[in-house]
Order: structure tokens, then C-alpha cells, then sequence
């Protein structure tokens, strides 16, 4: 009953809208009708600037960690954990709260690898997505690939399956919430374009 209490408990907190909350209070806009349409923290930053946009990443943030950290102080462990982990990513990604049209996740994603992992989350996954985003210009194909990077971790590092199947299990909601970007190919930055063709003259 514990396992099903943290997991409903993850999934609707991670489904509170908090980046379109933010929105409407503090830039008294409709996020949705921003970029692309996600009602993620990315969309406030570009409406509202970074001092507003980093509150809601905070918070989109917090609702990814705070349900995996109850469940982890309240006794649950490993394979216990692995719906709870999922369970705020799937909110944000569905948003019960705004007619199921979710957002991309990652922010979520990021708070239940903290509470997993603890701030190695961070290193890790940025050890492939700044390399990605410095070779080429789609901010999708770096975001996706950082969890490949914590999959690696999970897998060869840490040696713990359960969280090696959260791992690819996290990459398949985020391949799913980032399909329409990621449909695109990666676009080499210039520096790399010129250096090719310049090794190819």
C-alpha cells in the first residue's frame, strides 16, 4: 500500500502545472502560447526572463524530488522506488491539470534523479549534454542524450539494475515527450562544419 500511496502521490504532484501557474501569476501569460507550446519552465524563462524562469525551474524541479525523497525517508527502497521515481515524471508529462497536453519532463526528471542520486545527478548528466550542445545547435539532442549518460552511471557505475531500468525506462518518456524535436537531425555548429570541410579540401 505504501508503493501505490507515493506513486499516486508522485503523479499528482508532479502533474501541478507549476511553470503555467508561474506564468499566469508573475508574466500574466498563457506559457502554452509561447514557442512551442510546453508548459515547462523553458517557456517562462522566455516570456518572463530568468529571474522568474529559474523559480519555476526550482519548483518543477522540487516536484520531481520531493514525492521520491518522502518514499525514500518513509522506507521504501530500489525496486520500490522505481514507480514512485516514475510516477512525477509522468505527471508533468500528461498534466492532468491542463487537459493532458503535458510538457517535455526534464526539470521533473532531474528532481527524482536528485533524490536518487543525490547532486552527481548533475555532473553526470551534463558530462554528455555539454559535449553534444558544443558539437551541434539542437537543444534536444543534448537534453536526450545527458540521460544517457546517467543510464551509463546507473548501468557500469552505481551497478544497480533497478535504477538502470528507471534509467532507460526515463529515456523512453523523454524520447516520447521530445519526438517532434528530436525528429529532426542534429545541425553541426559552424566551427565544426568549416573544420570538416576543411579537412576533407
Amino acid at each position: 500500500m505504501a508503493i501505490v500511496f507515493w506513486t499516486c502521490f508522485g503523479y499528482l504532484v508532479g502533474g501541478i502545472p507549476f511553470a503555467y501557474l508561474i506564468g499566469r501569476l508573475f508574466v500574466h501569460r498563457d506559457i502554452r502560447q509561447v514557442a512551442d507550446g510546453n508548459p515547462g519552465a523553458a517557456n517562462v524563462i522566455r516570456s518572463g526572463g530568468w529571474g522568474t524562469g529559474m523559480l519555476a525551474v526550482i519548483l518543477e524541479i522540487l516536484k520531481g524530488f520531493l514525492p521520491v525523497y518522502l518514499a525514500r525517508q518513509n522506507g521504501l527502497t530500489e525496486w520500490e522506488l522505481l514507480p514512485v521515481a516514475l510516477a512525477p515524471i509522468l505527471g508533468h508529462a500528461t498534466q492532468p491539470f491542463l487537459g493532458f497536453h503535458g510538457g517535455k519532463a526534464l526539470a521533473a526528471s532531474g528532481g527524482a534523479w536528485l533524490a536518487l542520486i543525490g547532486w552527481w545527478v548533475f555532473l553526470v548528466y551534463a558530462s554528455l549534454t555539454v559535449p553534444v550542445l558544443l558539437i551541434q545547435r539542437e537543444h534536444a539532442w543534448a537534453a536526450f542524450s545527458g540521460l544517457f549518460a546517467l543510464l551509463y552511471y546507473a548501468a557500469f557505475v552505481l551497478d544497480a539494475t533497478w535504477l538502470t531500468v528507471f534509467a532507460a525506462l526515463n529515456i523512453l518518456i523523454i524520447a516520447y515527450t521530445h519526438r517532434r524535436e528530436l525528429r529532426h537531425a542534429p545541425s553541426l555548429r559552424p566551427w565544426l562544419s568549416h573544420l570538416l570541410a576543411a579537412r576533407r579540401s
